[in-house]
């Protein structure tokens, strides 16, 4: 099986040895987005906009892989804070529809760039 490297220049560019996604097959393995505006690099202020910032990069390189989010079957996030769970849940409500995705929350103590959310998904487009 023949793995494809997915960049997209609507999404922020990789800050490490990682490529933004590999699709091998049919499925898409997305690497973690945090909430950097792709045109700055700068970090978004704000959990709420992190989190849309968030979920709009994951888009920019789903749509490079010809994906949308109908076709995420697992996404995880994580959260410095897990006292912001009902706001992403609330936002995670505005890109997907029934049947949602299998999902993870994780709290964790740090992440990159002093970013308050990440998130990773799989996908499988048929």
């Amino acid at each position: 099986m023949s793995k494809t490297v997915i960049n997209s220049d609507k999404a922020p560019a990789a800050i490490g040895t990682y490529s933004q996604a590999i699709k091998a097959g049919n499925t898409l393995y997305m690497s973690g987005q945090i909430p950097l505006d792709p045109k700055t690099m700068e970090l978004v202020e704000g959990f709420e906009a992190q989190t849309v910032q968030v979920f709009e990069n994951l888009k920019a390189v789903m749509e490079a892989a010809g994906g949308s989010f109908n076709d995420v079957v697992k996404l995880n996030i994580f959260l410095t804070d897990l006292s912001h769970f009902a706001t992403v849940n609330e936002i995670m409500g505005r890109y997907f529809q029934q049947p949602y995705p299998a999902r993870a929350a994780i709290g964790v103590a740090a992440l990159p760039k002093g970013a308050m959310v990440e998130m990773d998904a799989i996908l499988v487009i048929e």
